[in-house]
């Protein structure tokens, strides 16, 4: 979708000397992923949005969305591209909610009865109910609900790059948090491309399928979040993420990623047979799966002492399950709240895909493995860095 090519950018001082803001950053967002740009200040990530937008010209290197270079787009064609958001919001205070909304696709040309349109899904979509607010100047609305606006209006041209300067770090935390989870839920229906700059680690990892972290204008890793995590390219990204990073990482990994490949048996196993591969496999306990491997329940090694039958006849319900795609940290708490070493993990058709106990989780976080694949990795980063 997005592509930059060795995109610098250098000012010139007061003294005459030159200063380089950002240095050869070459990185690729993939079509309706979110990216992140993330660092300290001043480390080029602002910079490099707004050359992406052509806010600042680059010194040299290129942007490129979907193969054409944004240096031969004339103005309209870019507005048309990129949406742009940035923390001071930047409503107009003398028109309407509405008027504001659909600033960009008037100056497009769309006719009324599309603007009025537009406004009234988005509306629904950050849930603003329109007949409240449409009419209503931004004065008369409360900082987080300016920020809202400030989001959809940046979507109301139907652009599919959208850019975002820090779009929630004026709100207060429990409103951020709120806009955060419709931002993210609006993204994923409408299938935008988002290049997001933030300072916020907890930020990048709840939006982020992608992050990048900068530093002295250079781009130093380039990863999914949970291999960012799991492997720092150096020291500098290792205390940026935080001493607590195995945590986090409980955010980022799925049950199904976690999950044992444990054994499963029909109702019909007989009872014997059953308790003879649970004593060798030191197992308390088995899941009872159908023909297509659909979960049924499970038995007891100590139901079926001196037991005769089928195993179907001491199947019990599940106490509670693992859906394939919570997250570790949901599953954790969970198992605390009901007492329970292991969790069945079931797949969206009910089907059974193995178990998660404490002993999985910890063998996963410890294992080296991650969710993604190293991308970029600066040649300034420590070179003995593990690979994902």
């Amino acid at each position: 979708m997005i592509e930059l090519d060795r995109l610098s950018k250098t000012f010139k001082q007061k003294n005459g000397k030159d200063v380089t803001a950002v240095d050869a950053v070459s990185l690729t967002v993939n079509e309706g992923e979110i990216c992140v740009f993330l660092g300290p200040s001043g480390c080029g990530k602002t910079t490099t949005l707004k050359m992406i937008n052509r806010l600042i010209p680059p010194s040299s290197g290129r942007v490129l969305i979907n193969g054409e270079d944004t240096a031969d787009l004339d103005a309209v064609t870019l507005r048309r591209r990129i949406g742009y958001v940035i923390q001071q919001i930047g409503l107009f205070p003398n028109m309407t909610i509405e008027e504001n909304i659909t600033v960009v696709p008037r100056l497009l040309g769309w006719d009324r009865k599309a603007c009025h349109a537009r406004a009234l899904e988005l509306m629904n979509m950050v849930q603003l109910e329109p007949r409240h607010y449409l009419k209503r100047y931004p004065r008369e609305l409360s900082g987080g609900q300016q920020q809202r606006i400030g989001v959809i209006r940046a979507l109301a041209a139907d652009a599919p790059l959208l850019l975002m300067d820090e779009p929630f770090g004026a709100v207060d935390p429990i409103n951020r948090d709120a806009i955060q989870n419709e931002f993210f839920q609006m993204q994923r229906a409408l299938n935008k491309t988002v290049i997001m700059v933030s300072h916020d680690i907890d930020e990048a990892l709840k939006l982020g399928d992608k992050i990048a972290v900068f530093r002295g204008g250079r781009l130093i890793q380039f990863d999914h979040p949970d291999t960012l995590l799991a492997h720092p390219a150096d020291e500098f990204v290792s205390q940026f993420v935080g001493q607590d990073s195995t945590l986090k990482r409980l955010l980022l990994i799925r049950a199904e990623d976690a999950a044992d490949d444990a054994p499963s048996i029909a109702p019909d196993t007989p009872v014997e047979q059953a308790l003879e591969a649970m004593e060798e496999q030191d197992r308390r306990y088995v899941v009872v799966t159908d023909a297509e491997r659909k979960a049924l329940g499970y038995v007891k090694r100590r139901d079926l002492r001196r037991q005769q039958g089928a195993c179907g006849q001491f199947l019990q319900p599940f106490k509670v399950t693992a859906a394939h795609d919570e997250n570790l940290r949901i599953l954790l708490s969970r198992m605390y709240e009901f007492n329970s070493s292991w969790l069945p993990v079931l797949g969206a058709d009910g089907l059974f895909l193995g178990e998660v106990t404490q002993e999985s989780i910890a063998d996963y976080l410890s294992s080296g493995r991650s969710r993604g694949k190293t991308s970029i990795v600066s040649p300034a980063a420590n070179a003995g860095a593990p690979a994902a």
